[in-house]
């Protein structure tokens, strides 16, 4: 089969077509012949070799969530599951194949109303979404800021909040267009990415927020506490653009009496029943159109070095699938 393996760390480059041979199912696993791969934020990073103190060697395989039909069965699986198309996730690598292997507790079945595309856009990005948004506490009536809203978590983000009941939705972006696109998505803010309001506003920015959704991260993000409402919550749940400075916890520290928290969330500590429920749910509702999975672009496996050049260049909205 066709895979996409990381032969160096570095640049996208770094990324090579081999054929290896295609995988059996262990006890508890599936087989699926994928039809859509999503291309994360997390993927260019293991790729670059920011996260090779994690364990991720040269010759590791890309990818974390799948879409397609079930080909096979391990022992212990049901063999109804074959035949049907389903969502799975792979894990930390092991997607940017035509035949990935994933455990049967991580795959979903799909609505026929929704494609393997689709579902391949919003599997795990709506479920950090909606998870970013409950570690916050957020509640109808408040307002929210989305730090970084144009990849595929941010814009799952806007969604959910404004269909949340919150007061204000407000989004840091780098185009009027970007922000147009938001905008017809649920926000009602348009900031640039310093905070700062974009000259067009017709409807003036709150002076400040309840709760941050922090996709970004990097050397800005102490800036963003000053736009944090006292008892504010921000909730850092992606680090696209690198670590803060080892310094930005002085930044709340220095407004104490506001009383104002940070944290970070990762879905890995919410648990698989949990996940699955709500995974299914959005899926049902983007079936529905209640849901929008904004899809960048389509392109095939072979171009995986494109799809992570586009990524490096910050010009994706939404998010990039992969199709053998």
């Amino acid at each position: 089969m066709k895979a996409i393996i990381i032969k160096a760390y570095g640049g996208p480059e770094g990324l090579a077509v081999v054929d290896l041979p295609t995988p059996a199912p262990a006890a508890g696993q599936v087989l699926i012949a994928t039809e859509a791969v999503g291309v994360g934020g997390v993927d260019t990073l293991i790729r670059s070799g920011a996260l090779a103190a994690y364990g991720f060697k040269e010759g590791h395989i890309p990818g974390g969530e799948v879409a397609g039909i079930v080909t096979a069965v391990g022992d212990g699986v049901d063999a109804s599951w074959i035949g049907r198309r389903v969502w799975g996730f792979t894990g930390t690598g092991g997607g940017y194949v035509e035949q990935a292997i994933a455990p049967v507790e991580e795959i979903l079945p799909l609505p026929d109303s929704l494609s393997a595309v689709d579902a391949a856009t919003i599997g795990s990005s709506g479920v950090v979404a909606h998870f970013g948004l409950r570690h916050a506490h957020f509640v109808p009536g408040e307002t929210v800021l989305v730090r970084g809203a144009a990849g595929s978590i941010g814009i799952m983000t806007v969604q959910l909040a404004a269909r949340g009941g919150a007061a204000a939705v407000a989004v840091t972006t780098s185009s009027a267009e970007r922000g147009l696109r938001l905008r017809r998505l649920g926000a009602t803010h348009v900031l640039n990415r310093s905070g700062d309001a974009e000259q067009e506003a017709t409807q003036e920015a709150p002076a400040g927020y309840d709760v941050i959704i922090d996709v970004v991260a990097g050397r800005d993000l102490p800036s963003f506490f000053d736009r944090l409402n006292p008892n504010g919550r921000m909730v850092a749940v992606g680090a696209v653009a690198g670590q803060p400075p080892a310094e930005f916890g002085m930044k709340i520290m220095a407004a104490f009496q506001k009383s104002m928290s940070f944290a970070t969330f990762s879905a890995a500590t919410v648990s698989r029943a949990d996940r699955q429920a709500v995974r299914d749910e959005q899926f049902a509702a983007a079936g529905r159109t209640e849901i929008e999975p904004v899809v960048h672009e389509v392109l095939s496996l072979d171009e995986a070095v494109l799809a992570h050049q586009k990524m490096d260049s910050g010009e994706v909205f939404g998010r990039i699938v992969l199709t053998p």
